[in-house]
């Protein structure tokens, strides 16, 4: 939160230091006749004395720096220090005379920055309570909007601040969507003392183009590209975007700027042009260009993940072949001695190393090899543990359905965390295990008990490592097409694994 609170300082602060720029500047590339007549002719339509820095510089300046100091006051000091913490009768007692002063002041500026309704007005009197009522209108809506901005902040930081860390995707948009908006404030400041018609079409043209491109560049694009694949919904979808947007903008800006309606459909007509023949084929040449990257690297990452397993596997092949042959050997000989549990282990085992030898060099096996694999495993962790009346391993695999290929040992690495982390000599433990299967998709499930481990035991912070593997063997194989849920409390393990295979 700190972080955060100095990000939104920065902010804060760059806008109203390039407010104050766009103030200071005129003054330095005109001279005081061009001054007059660009920011005086209202006072000269009713007959009053003009003076550009007593008029126009120095109250706009006030009512910037008025609006910064309280916005740092309310925002970094009352609010959190007092309002947030409860502490309510010394938060109010702060805010009240912070409003009075922010009324007070905006008054006296708007006195002299339209200082040409005295001449309007019969009395000063009625100038002065045409001033008040502008502060108070002013002061009014100045509350209500930093309101707005206090819960959209809040709601930002509640649900969406801790996934900026988190989600590389979400990062990379959101870090897109504020380069581009101080792309459009620092125009739009720039501009704000120059030319009203410049801001109308900065305010504009900026908001409804930035719309439409993220809406499609993460919305609608995405949809056809990996959902529906239809044109026609497409162009539906690319179509309404574009006006909403320009609509939403349009009625904004006619709002604020009073503009008359023939301006403001012609900005709507302008706004539309440019989005659907500027910004959208845009927009889609750089989403097909980012994908087709995204591939490049996914391909990639597959290659070198398969050529690392590949040396793994040559340099660890001798081995097994030496102890695949040296269990067969013990296998006969435990059918000679008449030791059914032992010969049946050695059996199984040597499944097991038959499976990794030839089917785990495979991009996909069938799920009936993964299964039996499963099986033999955990078939041999039951005869360690057999001698144990209060461990429970249960097994709930339905084999209907299950016509599906997966990539090998992608299921073990939760089974042995399972039992890595589930069995206790000692205490009661249980492991359940389940899987079923449908047309289109792949469910399993593994339940099991967390006991506490002994403090030197080297192993008892590596829960995870193998689990993290498995999350990123998942994402790499089946991006966006798996679903997988962890959940673990002081004496259970919980997971939960969906895989969509249909689209592989």
């Amino acid at each position: 939160m700190t972080q955060f609170k100095k990000i939104e300082f920065a902010i804060v602060t760059g806008i109203f230091l390039l407010l104050m720029f766009s103030l200071l500047y005129p003054s330095i590339i005109y001279n005081v006749f061009e001054l007059q007549r660009i920011y005086g002719y209202k006072f000269a339509r009713y007959d009053q004395v003009f003076d550009y820095y007593l008029h126009y510089l120095i109250p706009s300046l006030g009512r910037i720096m008025l609006v910064y100091v309280s916005f740092l006051l309310v925002n970094f000091i009352i609010l959190p220090k007092y309002l947030e913490t409860g502490k309510w009768a010394p938060g109010i007692l702060l805010l009240v005379p912070v409003g009075l002063f922010y009324f007070i002041f905006m008054m006296v500026a708007n006195s002299y920055y339209y200082g040409y309704l005295f001449g309007v007005y019969k009395t000063i009197r009625g100038a002065n309570m045409h001033f008040a009522k502008s502060a108070f209108i002013v002061t009014l809506f100045s509350a209500l909007v930093y309101v707005f901005y206090y819960y959209c902040r809040k709601l930002f930081v509640d649900k969406l601040y801790s996934r900026f860390f988190t989600d590389p995707v979400f990062r990379k948009m959101m870090t897109e969507i504020l380069w581009a908006s101080g792309l459009f404030v620092a125009l739009f400041c720039l501009s704000f003392s120059d030319s009203r018609d410049l801001g109308l079409l900065i305010f504009f043209f900026g908001p409804s183009q930035i719309a439409v491109f993220f809406i499609l560049r993460y919305r609608v694009f995405p949809q056809f590209t990996e959902e529906h694949r239809n044109k026609w919904l497409l162009a539906r979808d690319g179509i309404l975007t574009i006006i909403i947007c320009n609509t939403i903008i349009s009625l904004i800006c006619r709002a604020l700027f009073h503009g008359d309606g023939g301006n403001i459909a012609a900005l709507w007509g302008i706004g539309c042009f440019i989005s659907l023949f500027i910004v959208a084929p845009t927009d889609w040449f750089l989403y097909r260009s980012q994908l087709s990257q995204q591939k490049t690297v996914v391909s990639l990452k597959k290659a070198l993940g398969h050529s690392s397993a590949n040396l793994d596997f040559l340099r660890s092949q001798i081995n097994p072949h030496f102890l695949f042959n040296a269990l067969n050997t013990l296998y006969g000989t435990a059918l000679q001695e008449e030791a059914p549990r032992t010969s049946e282990g050695i059996q199984k085992l040597g499944d097991m190393m038959r499976f990794m030898l030839h089917d785990n060099n495979l991009a996909k096996i069938s799920l009936e090899k993964e299964i039996t694999y499963l099986q033999n495993y955990i078939d041999l962790q039951r005869l360690r543990v057999m001698s144990s009346p209060d461990i429970i391993i249960e097994v709930n695999i339905d084999e209907s359905d299950c016509n599906h290929e997966i990539a090998p040992m992608l299921l073990i690495p939760f089974v042995e965390n399972a039992f890595k982390h589930g069995i206790s000599l000692r205490r009661r433990s249980k492991i359940t295990i389940s899987m079923s299967c449908n047309s289109r998709q792949i469910f399993f499930d593994v339940y099991n008990s967390v006991h506490p481990r002994p403090e030197n035991d080297p192993e008892k912070d590596g829960m995870g490592i193998g689990l993290k593997n498995v999350k990123e063997r998942l994402s790499l194989l089946y991006p966006n097409n798996h679903e997988l849920s962890i959940r673990k409390t002081a004496s259970e393990f919980f997971v939960h694994l969906t895989i969509n295979v249909n689209n592989q």
